[in-house]
């Protein structure tokens, strides 16, 4: 049995513990003060606005806050991205409560007014018709799918969607990227959103970005964003909250890693938490970067095997998962 003064010690040092875990906290909270908007203890995700709150974006939270990560040294800034990350995750949880995800997963290069920008845009309002659409967040196939599935329901028929998308696309596509202007590429952006319906509520679409790549802005047709820190984390869970399958577009080292990051999950999930995993572009999947052959071979005899499948068009990968 412990004696009177051996408890007093335990307790004393309990109260230490906690009076330095306040202490810690609160040299977090100071750390991001000074950006105004980043919070350690928010309790819902960003929205466009919030993070382009000023006309220039190096200005704005989203590029105070990149410069921040950038410079930031020390553990009272370490704690900050901790505690503001484990903030998202509580709102990213409230958020996809009773919504069924189906990711969309693809390059970041890909340029708008490119085949590959208006196929995944394309992709994005098929999808968006019977789920809620959630991608990496950034420019390229990211903005195309979360465009599209933002004008899923822009009209009461597919052929008014439809119409509704390729005008979009059209309009961003005057300016093809973020470099040399990302100002530019928002405010092209912009001009997009004012041509949805006004009497339209936007289709619910999720962007789940990261500061990791700061110099990518985040797209602006997401209509939630939980943005992060620490890329490792924000990767993980954007794969796992995808309960209705992702969509594989061509893609270079990110979007294989995410093959096989949902792989993994899939090889070790019991069958009925399997979900579904759909690569587009047979040649490209087979050839140029032959990730399907070993997907194939990892697969074989297992829970996920006959929910892995190759397709050539978006629409057939749409028609997998709807």
């Amino acid at each position: 049995m412990r004696s009177v003064r051996t408890r007093r010690l335990v307790v004393d040092a309990r109260a230490a513990s906690e009076a330095d875990i306040a202490s810690r906290a609160g040299a977090a909270a100071a750390a991001l003060e000074r950006l105004g908007g980043l919070d350690i203890e928010r309790t819902g995700l960003y929205t466009v606005d919030e993070l382009y709150d000023a006309p220039a974006w190096a200005d704005s939270l989203d590029g105070r806050a990149h410069q921040w990560a950038l410079h930031r040294c020390g553990p009272a800034a370490a704690l900050a991205q901790v505690l503001h990350d484990q903030a998202i995750d509580a709102a990213l949880e409230a958020w996809t409560t009773d919504r069924s995800l189906v990711g969309v997963m693809g390059g970041h290069a890909a340029s708008r007014g490119t085949v590959v920008f208006s196929d995944a845009a394309r992709l994005g309002a098929l999808l968006g018709r019977h789920h809620t659409v959630a991608t990496g967040g950034g420019p390229g196939a990211m903005e195309a799918a979360n465009l599209g599935a933002r004008l899923a329901r822009a009209s009461s028929t597919e052929e008014g969607v439809e119409e509704a998308v390729t005008e979009a696309v059209r309009t961003l596509a005057r300016v093809p990227d973020f470099h040399p202007s990302v100002d530019a590429w928002v405010a092209a952006a912009r001009e997009a959103l004012a041509l949805a319906p006004a009497d339209t509520e936007p289709t619910a679409t999720l962007g789940v970005p990261t500061w990791h790549y700061g110099h990518e802005p985040p797209n602006l047709f997401a209509t939630a964003i939980a943005k992060y820190f620490r890329n490792a984390i924000r990767e993980a869970i954007l794969l796992q909250i995808c309960d209705a399958g992702i969509v594989f577009l061509p893609g270079a080292g990110g979007t294989v890693q995410e093959v096989f990051q949902d792989a993994c999950e899939n090889y070790y999930a019991e069958e009925s938490s399997v979900a579904p995993m759909v690569l587009v572009g047979r040649t490209y999947w087979t050839h140029t970067l032959p990730a399907w052959p070993l997907l194939q071979a990892l697969a074989s005899g297992r829970a996920m095997e006959e929910h892995i499948h190759l397709v050539d068009t978006v629409d057939e990968a749409a028609a997998l998962l709807t």
